[in-house]
């Protein structure tokens, strides 16, 4: 039995990859480099391939005798998609279509998707479930929740099995320093920070100071990735024994603000951190904090690494090793 880790060069699908592995599961890596890192694979079997390419992914599934697919491959910045729409239609929803088509012709009947809180869009009710309506703002949570959509048709028609895991905030890095976030360009407050205390970055701006939180600034809901990919296998180990189809939130229910997050920071590094307060940025909730009761109930997932402290901390191991040169 071979899990094909679609995406597994990027910064959650080489953890996943390592995860699986560790976990006695024999990894394929596929991935077309776009924005993943060669060096993150490791010694996977390795293609590099376009989702795109049915064709070629059809040779991978056949070659590897793949019995389940954990796709993380899909470009996820935000401001860039409402700028590239075409792109991020292209590469999110026709890849997913083709590895889907792919699948269903070699009769590959699993798969786990990493999604995203990107597609309940504005939404008021806190913590948020599930069940909310799904409004997304930018073409990335509109593409991500389009390939929701396409599994649960292919669920509904073909028998093909799914679990589709809505991220909030993933952070931290590998507890061995192996692995961790290095995005280009990066969009993300913790790395952005490390930067900072690094001095690869001046200062590091904190965009809005009158939401209506008790600092003023935004409050976000962070998962440790070690947490995250945890659920992965326990979402796949549903399905192998036969599980319905599912969504599920994967969050800590617990939320900190941009300066709390800065703060905890500060204490970790040791460093000064300079900072300087912005504007609100177009389309930033105040609060997003997701309910993570329904995966903790159905899928026997447990919070580890729930502290703000030691997912900085683990980031930070990662961040030096790589970066502390420059």
């Amino acid at each position: 039995m071979s899990i094909l880790v679609v995406g597994g060069a990027g910064y959650i699908g080489s953890h996943a990859a390592k995860y699986l592995s560790e976990k006695g599961r024999r990894v394929v890596v596929l991935d077309n480099l776009s924005t993943g890192h060669r060096d993150a694979i490791g010694d996977f079997p390795f293609y590099e391939v376009d989702l795109r390419d049915l064709d070629a992914v059809e040779a991978v599934l056949r070659k590897e005798k793949i019995t389940a697919v954990m796709h993380f491959a899909a470009k996820s910045l935000v401001g860039e998609s409402v700028a590239m729409p075409l792109e991020y239609y292209d590469n999110n929803t026709v890849g997913m279509l083709r590895l889907l088509e792919a699948m269903r012709r070699l009769e590959i009947n699993n798969i786990i998707f990493s999604s995203t809180a990107a597609v309940y869009g504005e939404v008021e009710k806190m913590p948020i479930t599930e069940d909310v309506p799904c409004r997304p703002k930018s073409p990335y949570g509109s593409s991500k929740l389009m390939m929701e959509e396409m599994m649960q048709a292919f669920d509904q028609a073909y028998g093909m099995r799914y679990v589709a895991l809505r991220y909030f905030n993933a952070a931290g890095a590998a507890k061995d320093g192996s692995l961790g976030e290095r995005h280009s360009p990066e969009t993300h407050l913790i790395p952005i920070i490390l930067d900072t205390a690094l001095g690869r970055r001046e200062k590091i701006e904190i965009f809005g100071s009158d939401y209506p939180t008790p600092d003023g600034t935004c409050i976000r809901d962070y998962i440790h990735v070690e947490d995250l990919i945890s659920a992965h296998l326990l979402a796949l180990e549903r399905l192998e024994q036969g599980g319905d189809s599912a969504i599920y939130n994967l969050a800590s229910q617990s939320g900190f603000s941009n300066l709390e997050v800065l703060a905890a920071a500060r204490e970790v590094t040791g460093a000064e951190i300079p900072h300087v307060m912005g504007e609100r940025r177009a389309g930033d909730p105040a609060v997003l904090i997701a309910d993570n009761r329904k995966a903790i109930a159905e899928l026997g997932w447990e919070l580890k690494h729930n502290d703000i402290h030691e997912i900085i901390g683990d980031a930070w191991n990662f961040h030096k090793k790589f970066f502390g040169q420059d």
